[in-house]
């Protein structure tokens, strides 16, 4: 493998890279993904997916098996290993992986997502894993028929408290604000779910444990001021994503928030490489948008490839 020269890499098996690889395909380039988890990335993660077109409800994990047995469809090459660096190059660019090898590359998808906000408090590092959790999916049955406290105000906060309601006793969510940003729908679950109550105005200053694990949290008014501990035996925090740039190439501009700036291609500043999904600037973070971006990206680079390689320069639109 380390001797063969490919026409894409797209690093990244979440909904963005696979729906690249599709395309890519069908374009008949050369192409790897390269995924160091399990294909479908975030979406594992979550319970139920309500909002994916043709799709009225489907489980996170079936969404994300039917995202990669499709890419496998067209035959496409799997790696699953770390990549070290992307190393842009004036022809090629080379991805250097955990062994040490590099791979030879036209052009580069970078479909890498992000990792969950935290909230930066007392606690939260110590205990991440003993009652701190940023997945209810994966730690809710561990909370069954106790108190949980889940912190945001998005539909990833939404969702995952209304999941947590059908484990937990109770169900608390902290939001910094006097309304919630998730969707209307979102809003009127909630509102009519009995087990939880939302506390406005509200931050997380503290999360507290005793031998057992979490057993309470520190909150703030944001209006008055005021602090008071409530217990609780997890938290659960949903505040958003930080754009997993670590692999993004010197010389790419990043926004304020660091994700990665691109043209209407999914460009970025150097030439034959592309960001996608949510370590992309956009204006929302969702499944359908990933997928979107990874055909934008993935006809852009077949186009790149075709014109790199003195190809006729055919109209890749028309895969």
């Amino acid at each position: 493998m380390a001797d063969e020269v490919y026409d894409l890499i797209i690093i990244g098996g979440g909904p963005g890279g696979l729906s690249a690889a599709v395309y890519a395909k069908r374009a008949a380039l050369k192409t790897l993904l390269i995924e160091k988890g399990i294909p479908g990335g975030q979406v594992n993660l979550t319970d139920e997916v309500e909002n994916y077109l043709g799709f009225e409800r489907i489980s996170g994990a079936e969404l994300s098996m039917r995202f990669a047995d499709h890419a496998k469809s067209y035959g496409l090459e799997i790696l699953n290993t770390e990549v070290k660096a992307v190393e842009p190059g004036r022809d090629r660019h080379v991805i250097r992986l955990a062994d040490g090898s590099g791979l030879s590359t036209f052009a580069v998808i970078l479909a890498t997502g992000g990792s969950p906000r935290r909230l930066e408090v007392p606690g939260e590092d110590e205990l991440y894993g003993k009652g701190v959790s940023y997945c209810a999916t994966c730690d809710g049955f561990f909370f069954r028929n106790k108190t949980v406290l889940v912190v945001g105000g998005g539909d990833s906060a939404a969702e995952e408290a209304l999941y947590l309601a059908k484990l937990a006793d109770k169900v608390y969510i902290a939001h910094r604000r006097d309304a919630l940003r998730a969707s209307k729908i979102l809003q009127q679950r909630i509102q009519d779910e009995g087990k939880i109550e939302v506390l406005w105005n509200t931050v997380v200053t503290e999360i507290k444990a005793d031998e057992q694990g979490v057993n309470a949290v520190t909150l703030k008014d944001v209006v008055s001021g005021e602090h008071r501990d409530l217990p609780v035996d997890g938290v659960f925090i949903f505040i958003g994503f930080t754009p997993n740039t670590k692999l993004v190439p010197e010389g790419v501009e990043l926004a304020a928030d660091g994700s990665v700036i691109t043209d209407d291609k999914c460009a970025t500043g150097i030439a034959g490489i592309f960001a996608i999904g949510d370590l992309r600037k956009k204006f929302s973070r969702q499944i359908i948008l990933s997928a979107a971006d990874g055909c934008t990206a993935a006809l852009a680079a077949a186009l790149y490839v075709e014109n790199k390689k003195g190809a006729s320069g055919k109209d890749a639109c028309r895969v």
